[in-house]
C-alpha cells in the first residue's frame, strides 16, 4: 500500500517545483525528501519523477498520483472533521492567514468572541497578501484565509476552495487637514499634480487606485509605496500625500483626515475562503463565524 505521507511529498513536489522549495514548506531535509520519493517510486513500480540536469519534473503516472492524492487529503481533512462533530467543546488549532486592514478591524472582535466562545480554540493568525494567502490556503498550508477583492479585479480562484462574503467597504478618498494639502482637493479631478501614496504593483488597490485617477483624466504622481496602510493613514495625516483608504482602514483606526467619496462609491468586498474539504471542520467554522459576527457589528 501506497503511503500517504510518501504521497504528500510527490504533491508538495508537483506544487512547489523543488525539492529545495519543499524543505523549506516541510521542515525535512532534501536528502529525507530525496529518499522518501525514491521509496515511493519503488512502492508504486512504475517511474515517477525525471531528471533532466539538476531539474525534477513529474511523469504522467506521477501526475495522476497527485490528483488521487488530492482527493485522499481531502477525504482525510473531513474524516478529521467528523471526528470532532459529536464534541460540544470546539478544540483544535486553526491556522488563518488576514490582510493588514481586515486584521486591524476585524480580528481582535473575532478573537474575543472565540475567547468567550470556544476558550479552548487555539487561532494562529498571519498577516499575509491576500492573492498569496489564497494560494496558500489552496495548497494546504493555511486553514483559512481571509482575502479581498476591489471592484473589476477579481482575486484569484482555486479549485476546491469555497468563498464566504464579511463584508463590504467603501473606498474614499483621504485628504489631509493639515499642511499644503489641506482642503486642497474636494473630488478626485481635483487630486492632479498631488503627491500619492499607493502600495506597490501588482496590489489590486494599486490598480484600482490608478484607474481611478485616470478615469478623472490624470496619471497620479506616486511619491510614497507601501504595503503598509498604516503609513498610507499616516502620510495623510502629515499632509504629506492623498490616498484612497478603504472603509475597514477608518473602523480600525481613528484616521485624522478628510473623506472625499468617489463617483459612483465603489466597495471593495472582503471575503473568507477555506477548502470545501475543511468546512464541516467545527474549528474552522467556529472562526469564520466569529469573524461574520466581528464584520456584522462594525455595520451595527
Amino acid at each position: 500500500m501506497l503511503d500517504l505521507h510518501r504521497l504528500s511529498l510527490l504533491r508538495e513536489l508537483s506544487l512547489r517545483g523543488t525539492i529545495t522549495a519543499v524543505a523549506a514548506t516541510t521542515g525535512l531535509s532534501p536528502s529525507a525528501i530525496s529518499q522518501h520519493l525514491s521509496t515511493l517510486e519503488r512502492e508504486a513500480g512504475v517511474p515517477l519523477l525525471r531528471r533532466s540536469g539538476r531539474t525534477l519534473t513529474l511523469t504522467p503516472a506521477a501526475q495522476r498520483l497527485v490528483e488521487r492524492t488530492e482527493e485522499l487529503l481531502a477525504t482525510m481533512e473531513r474524516a478529521e472533521a467528523e471526528l470532532h462533530d459529536t464534541s460540544s467543546d470546539v478544540t483544535g488549532t486553526v491556522h488563518l492567514a488576514i490582510f493588514q486592514s481586515a486584521s486591524l478591524a476585524l480580528l481582535p472582535g473575532a478573537l474575543l468572541l472565540l475567547q468567550d466562545r470556544h476558550p479552548h480554540l487555539r487561532v494562529v493568525a498571519t498577516q499575509r497578501e491576500p492573492a498569496a494567502a489564497l494560494e496558500d490556503t489552496w495548497v494546504r498550508d493555511v486553514d483559512l484565509v481571509v482575502a479581498e477583492e476591489y471592484p473589476h479585479h477579481s482575486a484569484p480562484h482555486y479549485p476546491g476552495v469555497e468563498r464566504t462574503d464579511l463584508t463590504h467597504d467603501e473606498l474614499v478618498l483621504a485628504v489631509p487637514r493639515r499642511g499644503p494639502l489641506a482642503d486642497a482637493v474636494e473630488t478626485l479631478a481635483g487630486a492632479r499634480d498631488l503627491p500619492w501614496v499607493m502600495e506597490p504593483r501588482p496590489a489590486a488597490s494599486r490598480h484600482f487606485a490608478e484607474q481611478q485617477c485616470r478615469l478623472a483624466g490624470f496619471e497620479p504622481d506616486v511619491r510614497f509605496e507601501t504595503t503598509d496602510l498604516q503609513t498610507h493613514a499616516q502620510l495623510v495625516e502629515n499632509g504629506l500625500a492623498l490616498a484612497l483608504i478603504p472603509g475597514l482602514m477608518w473602523r480600525g483606526r481613528e484616521i485624522d483626515a478628510h473623506q472625499r467619496r468617489l463617483p459612483e462609491r465603489p466597495h471593495r468586498t472582503v471575503f473568507s475562503a477555506a477548502r470545501s474539504s475543511s468546512r464541516r471542520s467545527a474549528a474552522v467554522e467556529a472562526v469564520r463565524t466569529a469573524l461574520v459576527d466581528a464584520a456584522h457589528a462594525l455595520v451595527d
